[in-house]
């Protein structure tokens, strides 16, 4: 049976080293992941913190459910790494 997708969408800005180290970690383990680079796209910054309740970066969106920060641990667990 094929691995399960996970729907993946990092909250991001070009210049959180977080955030970059985030992409990196997806990169390395081939999970496709879909950034919204919350510096240029206001609505997409509001609707980051209505979801999260933080204004800091990155937020990961997998399957709906919101991760603040890179957790590593967490994001491993939820996407089964």
């Amino acid at each position: 049976m094929e691995k399960e997708i996970n729907k993946v969408k990092i909250y991001s800005t070009p210049t959180c080293f977080y955030c970059i180290s985030l992409k990196k970690f997806l990169e390395e383990n081939q999970i496709p992941f879909e950034e919204i680079n919350v510096a240029a796209d206001q609505a997409a910054a509001k609707e980051m913190v209505d979801r999260s309740g933080q204004m800091g970066v990155p937020v990961v969106d997998i399957d709906g459910e919101i991760i603040v920060g890179f957790d590593r641990d967490k994001i491993s667990e939820k996407l089964g790494l």
